[in-house]
């Protein structure tokens, strides 16, 4: 009895790990991006603080998050919204996706290239790593 009360926990808990955990993504797009290939770059904060205007700043967080400072120029679209709102962004221009710690921005940069879009950067640290390295914040 014991065995089997251990062996239903063991799946209830497993299952509460799937895809569906991202508040209101859409899971088969999550599901889909887990199995792309990487295919966007992880770049560092001092990368993105270099780049000129030719360049699109996507901010993954919530929007209470967002209020609370984001980068300079960065467009909010929540994660769980991204699959959704995907055709919005211009192919001319390299997508730099930042969150707040890097782990959200790593599945909407799966969820972008599975979607086919090309030159998709990951700010790796997110905004942690931005406001660490003393850069400039806009509220």
């Amino acid at each position: 009895m014991i065995r089997l009360s251990l062996l239903i926990l063991a799946v209830l808990l497993l299952a509460g790990c799937g895809p569906g955990n991202y508040q209101g993504a859409t899971g088969d797009a999550l599901v889909g991006a887990s199995r792309e290939t990487p295919n966007y770059q992880n770049v560092s904060v001092h990368d993105l603080a270099g780049t000129g205007e030719s360049r699109l700043v996507l901010d993954v967080r919530e929007p209470w998050e967002f209020a609370a400072g984001h980068v300079p120029g960065a467009i909010l679209i929540p994660l769980g919204q991204l699959a959704a709102r995907v055709g919005e962004f211009p192919q001319d221009k390299p997508l730099y996706v930042i969150c707040r710690s890097g782990n959200r921005s790593v599945t909407a940069s799966q969820i972008l290239v599975a979607a086919g879009k090309r030159d998709v950067r990951n700010v790796e640290g997110g905004m942690i790593a931005w406001q660490g390295a003393g850069l400039p914040v806009s509220r």
